[in-house]
């Protein structure tokens, strides 16, 4: 019955994911637009050391593998800068629950969860919340994006 659930979960998930086309470009390994802003603007600091989904301001602003990351303040932007692979989040910034079922989906900033010092982000729609298609199968769906993350980030 447990399995069938899952099943029918993520079943849901991926129809309302594909009626929502919000496929993300198939060979980009971060979910940016040409803009190339991380995050959608929002500051990894904010989430990683406050738990927070915080706007980040263009003033405070680090670039990180071409990517450019904006930050509330100047003291977010230096813990950013002295040591930026502690606030990348997971899977180049693409929907956790997408990548698990081998997928890339752009994400709602509102939509995160940080787990052991680790960002992950989250579709959010109106046919379904990504966040909590995850946490109904965590620890299997943790399993499968990181198995699917290194072919789909090429």
């Amino acid at each position: 019955m447990k399995t069938l659930l899952k099943t029918g979960i993520l079943t849901f998930f991926t129809f309302g994911l594909l009626v929502y086309s919000l496929m993300a470009q198939d060979k980009a390994q971060f979910n940016i637009d040409d803009s190339k802003i991380a995050l959608n603007g929002y500051s990894a600091v904010s989430y990683l050391d406050l738990n927070l989904a915080q706007r980040g301001d263009k003033d405070y602003m680090s670039e990180y593998e071409e990517v450019k990351y904006f930050f509330v303040n100047a003291e977010q932007k230096k813990k950013f800068d002295t040591n930026p692979g502690k606030y990348l989040p997971q899977f180049g910034g693409y929907c956790a629950t997408g990548v698990a079922i081998n997928a890339k989906f752009r994400t709602d900033p509102n939509k995160f969860l940080v787990r052991n010092g680790k960002l992950y982000l989250f579709l959010n729609s109106i046919e379904v919340d990504a966040l909590q298609v995850w946490l109904a199968d965590e620890k299997s769906l943790t399993k499968k994006a990181y198995e699917n993350w290194p072919k789909l980030s090429q």
